[in-house]
């Protein structure tokens, strides 16, 4: 236990998505007791800019308090960072080489977790913000992994997903929000996705992997495990 990491999370984007990544640490470790669990500090930084307005419409940067909030965890003693937010990461290579903590990135950890576990699913519905769809932040990273990404039309984004993920962000987790973010899955999968990535962190806390009938990829889960992983060493 003397060699294990300490982790740091960025959070705030949202604050549910926070909650939930720390709850994924925690079931992900394999302790016995109070003392066998990773030492974390989580900053939860809800004041930081919106990262889909910042991307498409032109709304405030904000990678300036993503670095101040990395740097905030690295003065803390932090070994290596965590970011529930996947849009954020649009800004990884700016927050990153900001300090010197590494950062562990969410969507290549999540391709890595597909082709490893689901090496039959090449195909891979997307459910995100209409900022990591525009970014292309999965399909960038998702040759090397052997996989291709199918996305639902920018209409269906706007009015099915991104009306879901901002209904969760106001606390809502079932009814509509479950119900449109199935209906979306359900247009992927007809389209030949053979698993469906949850790729927005608010995604996996209205829709569950019963609700559709491909393999159901949540990055929190596995960034979780993998953070695990490597403070574990």
């Amino acid at each position: 236990m003397i060699n294990q990491k300490f982790v740091g999370v960025l959070g705030g984007m949202g604050p549910d998505a926070t909650v939930t990544m720390f709850q994924n640490i925690l079931r992900a470790t394999p302790a016995h007791s109070d003392q066998e669990h990773l030492r974390l500090l989580v900053y939860n930084n809800p004041k930081i800019p919106d990262r889909t307005a910042a991307i498409c419409a032109g709304g405030p940067d904000p990678l300036p308090a993503l670095i101040e909030s990395a740097r905030l965890l690295e003065r803390a003693g932090v070994d290596l960072i965590v970011i529930p937010c996947v849009t954020a990461h649009y800004f990884y290579d700016g927050i990153q080489a900001a300090i010197t903590v590494p950062v562990l990135h969410i969507v290549q950890e999540t391709l890595k977790f597909a082709s490893s576990q689901h090496p039959d699913s090449k195909k891979l519905g997307l459910l995100s913000t209409m900022g990591t769809m525009q970014t292309g932040l999965f399909p960038r990273f998702a040759d090397e992994w052997g996989a291709t990404v199918i996305v639902p039309p920018e209409e269906m984004i706007q009015n099915l997903v991104m009306r879901a993920i901002y209904r969760i962000k106001a606390g809502e987790f079932t009814g509509e929000p479950s119900a449109l973010l199935q209906q979306a899955a359900t247009h992927l999968i007809q389209a030949g996705a053979q698993a469906i990535i949850a790729g927005c962190t608010e995604i996996p806390l209205a829709l569950r992997p019963d609700d559709v009938s491909v393999p159901f990829l949540d990055p929190m889960k596995i960034l979780a495990q993998a953070v695990v992983a490597q403070a574990m060493g």
